[in-house]
């Protein structure tokens, strides 16, 4: 047998319910409500302003700004943009690549000669006339090297026959005399080192030593007592004056700012953090219906003028101005056009009419003034005549004919 107890099913969470949000209490019911339809009365003028605004931008967008701006962009395109572009490639560019290959040919060629055949000849000569002065130096130095050195050699052995015969004697002299005078200053040392040590062990250190030991240290005891106590006594001062503010502030100040805390400002805080999400969330549903009947609002519009202004026109454009204009087209226009057109083809003829005749008068009168014009001679062409081409009856053709 089961005991236990089943665990009822969870309920699943409503649509229009957060699952994570907290149950609701009377007090947000109650805000909720009036909060929405003032904040939907408010906010239903703006957002049809809004929707107005954003239908009349982009009806001027599309009808105004766009092909003014398509207009400037081909204006700046024919205006600036392509006499620019063609500029720098039939100016620019040519007059540089011209001012490049000048410069080519003025700088860059006269510089290289000059380094090639001038300066690289010069420069091998001078790094061999360097060469030559060097080698003579360096010959010249061996030489008065070798002399030199003779001279020092000599020299050297001079200086060690004086420093072996005259100065080594007389340094062991002289170092024999000073170790027999620091002999005798090392014995006068010692016996005066004794008598001093002797006298400041008896005259100094042992009157210091009965001083700090009969007098200072138990003065110094008596002064370490005297602190301690001290010391703990300020303690105790320190205490019972701390102990004494701390009640005091915490009975003053800690409490009373404890239970304005808790009784007052999060309890206020609690409702305006309410109220703020009440109002945020009322914004965002009555700007949604004010969406809604915006779009209502602005669809019954269109349709009425659709109704009152669109449809008469179409109805009278279609049933009463295309007739007309048929008519006026097939009565008037077409039989206007082929008047016009015929006028302008009879034109036509009499000018070339009178074109001919004025370019046979002055035939007429370039032959009477200077005489008939003498014809260029035949030429043979390459073609045959009819007596000498190819038939259907004959195998022979022009080339192969006798």
């Amino acid at each position: 047998m089961d005991l236990e107890k089943t665990p009822a099913a969870t309920p699943a969470p409503s649509p229009g319910r957060t699952p994570d949000r907290a149950p609701e209490g009377c007090l947000v019911v109650a805000v909720r409500l009036p909060v929405r339809i003032v904040v939907l009365v408010l906010v239903l003028p703006v957002r049809m302003a809004w929707d107005a605004l954003v239908v009349g931008g982009r009806f001027l967008r599309d009808t105004v700004l766009r092909p003014v701006g398509r207009g400037l962009w081909w204006l700046v395109e024919t205006l600036v943009l392509r006499p620019l572009a063609g500029l720098w490639r039939h100016v620019v560019v040519p007059a540089a690549r011209t001012l490049g290959r000048l410069g080519h040919m003025l700088l860059v060629v006269p510089v290289v000669w000059s380094y090639r055949y001038v300066l690289t000849p010069v420069g091998h000569a001078v790094a061999r006339l360097v060469r030559l002065i060097g080698a003579g130096l360096a010959w010249a130095a061996r030489t008065t090297g070798a002399g030199l050195g003779w001279i020092a050699r000599r020299a050297g052995a001079g200086l060690g026959w004086l420093y072996a015969r005259v100065l080594t004697p007389a340094g062991h002299a002289a170092g024999r005399l000073l170790r027999g005078i620091g002999g005798v200053l090392a014995a006068v040392g010692a016996g005066a080192r004794t008598v001093v040590a002797w006298l400041v062990r008896y005259l100094v250190v042992a009157p210091a030593r009965w001083v700090g030991t009969w007098i200072l240290a138990p003065a110094g005891r008596a002064v370490a007592w005297c602190a301690r106590g001290l010391w703990r006594l300020v303690e105790l001062l320190v205490t019972g004056i701390g102990l004494v503010l701390y009640w005091t502030a915490r009975i003053l100040v800690v409490l009373p700012v404890l239970a304005l805390w808790r009784w007052i400002l999060a309890p206020a805080g609690r409702f305006l953090a309410v109220v703020a999400r009440e109002v945020g969330e009322a914004l965002g549903h009555a700007w949604r219906i004010a969406g809604r009947i915006s779009l209502a609002v602005g669809r019954f519009l269109g349709t009425l003028f659709r109704w009152i202004f669109v449809e008469p026109v179409r109805w009278a454009y279609r049933t009463v101005l295309t007739p007309v204009g048929h008519a006026v087209r097939d009565a008037v226009l077409r039989p206007a056009a082929r008047a016009a057109r015929s006028v302008g083809r009879t034109a036509r003829q009499t000018l070339a009419a009178a074109r001919e005749t004025a370019r046979q008068a002055r035939a007429d009168v370039r032959r009477m003034l200077f005489g008939e014009s003498r014809r260029p001679p035949p030429v043979a062409r390459r073609e045959p005549s009819a007596d000498g081409a190819r038939t259907l009856g004959r195998s022979t053709t022009a080339l192969t004919k006798d």
